[in-house]
């Protein structure tokens, strides 16, 4: 359920003004293997938070797609799967929905269109962004909380942006 996958950051930048404090940017790339796939990413996040050289700020982790979303949770197996069971049972795949009748749809519509009015239905549900806090130049983070991108129409490549800010 949440490996393997690919992520590395594609862009990267820091920068510093004693005014304005500090923040800096990333974008990392994943590809999820899943049509449903929980994909851990807090080491990532946690390194950019550590490299940034911000000791008191937040990092914001949003999701750049409208079928995958953020989540902060428990990294536990069984967990993952009721997840996932979950969003089967609110939003299942095999339902009828007025997104994937070419016949109605109209708007925002590509020539490889995925069927996919459910991974909408679904990140309805999500959070598309989680803002985290940096304490002592470190993400700070629960005992068991782990960031997970949630993919939600894979397998894709995919992306997510990280803001840092403060000081």
């Amino acid at each position: 359920m949440q490996t393997p996958l690919r992520a590395t950051s594609t862009r990267s930048t820091f920068s510093t003004s004693p005014k304005e404090g500090l923040c800096g940017h990333a974008l990392i790339s994943l590809r999820s293997v899943h049509p449903t796939q929980f994909i851990d990413i807090t080491d990532r996040v946690s390194a950019l938070v550590a490299s940034s050289g911000i000791s008191l700020g937040f990092v914001n982790v949003q999701a750049l797609h409208t079928t995958t979303a953020i989540i902060v949770n428990e990294a536990e197996p069984l967990l993952l799967t009721d997840f996932e069971a979950t969003l089967n049972k609110t939003a299942p795949i095999d339902a009828t929905y007025r997104h994937d009748d070419r016949r109605l749809r109209v708007k925002n519509l590509t020539p490889n269109e995925r069927t996919n009015g459910h991974a909408h239905c679904r990140a309805l549900l999500l959070a598309t962004s989680a803002c985290l806090n940096i304490v002592d130049g470190r993400l700070l983070l629960g005992e068991w909380q782990r960031i997970f991108f949630v993919e939600l129409d894979g397998a894709r490549e995919r992306a997510a942006s990280i803001m840092v800010v403060g000081e």
